[in-house]
């Protein structure tokens, strides 16, 4: 399936829009990339992303964020409470003060998006996805790869969590909580999938910031490489 044919049949739920009316969804397929390690472009960005947040919680406390709240709203909304999981966005901002993780330069530049401007983002490997992305709710069924004790273990998400998901099973848990082993970004990945989450009023806004400053960043790491978006709309 190319790029296009996959965006195509990408999805968001008839329920989830039901439950979720506010929601927005970019979706973004990224080829010919050359991953590799963290280096002085991923280490500046992430320095601006620190910097941005250090400004932000000085302001007021992480909870009082109104991205924050926004999104421990839509957690609980099935049945997740803040010290169980938290959206991937609060998790990094908490994070901030100690310093981010460094992980690899494609996981470190998305990361750094989703900071500065505060908008849930997945960075996934492309070529590991079977079949389209789909935004559900879980039925409890199915299977989730993920880490533990430095092992690879399955799990299958709570009825009723929101999931993204594919062909083979769920590729993030509790809607942009914790991504799965499988379609993880490494410093092999050659083409990525990134998948932007925004809710609220000003929702459209800061997705197409985040959209813009990382298809900025991709483009000028990676001159020719090819960009295909979508925006999720209901059906």
């Amino acid at each position: 399936m190319n790029a296009a044919q996959f965006l195509e049949n990408s999805s968001v739920s008839d329920e989830v829009w039901k439950l979720h009316p506010d929601y927005v969804a970019m979706l973004l397929v990224v080829e010919g990339i050359q991953g590799g390690e963290s280096d002085e472009r991923s280490e500046e960005l992430l320095l601006e992303a620190e910097t941005s947040a250090a400004e932000l919680l000085a302001a007021m406390p992480i909870e009082e964020v109104p991205e924050v709240q926004l999104w421990r709203e839509k957690f609980l909304s099935f049945g997740v409470k803040p010290r169980v999981a938290k959206s991937s966005s609060e998790a990094l901002l908490k994070r901030c003060a100690s310093g981010m993780p460094r992980v690899n330069l494609l996981t470190d530049l998305y990361n750094a998006v989703s900071v500065i401007n505060m908008v849930p983002i997945g960075g996934e490997d492309f070529d590991a996805y079977v079949g389209p992305a789909r935004l559900v709710i879980a039925d409890g069924s199915e299977n989730f790869d993920t880490r533990e004790n430095g092992e690879t273990v399955n799990e299958s998400p709570e009825p009723g969590e929101v999931i993204w998901r594919d062909d083979s099973g769920v590729t993030c848990r509790r809607w942009n909580w914790r991504q799965c082993v499988r379609t993880r970004l490494t410093e092999e990945t050659t083409n990525a999938f990134f998948i932007f989450d925004g809710v609220g009023v000003d929702a459209q806004a800061r997705v197409e910031s985040a959209v813009a400053q990382l298809t900025e960043k991709l483009s000028e790491w990676w001159p020719g490489v090819v960009i295909t978006s979508k925006e999720l709309s209901k059906s």
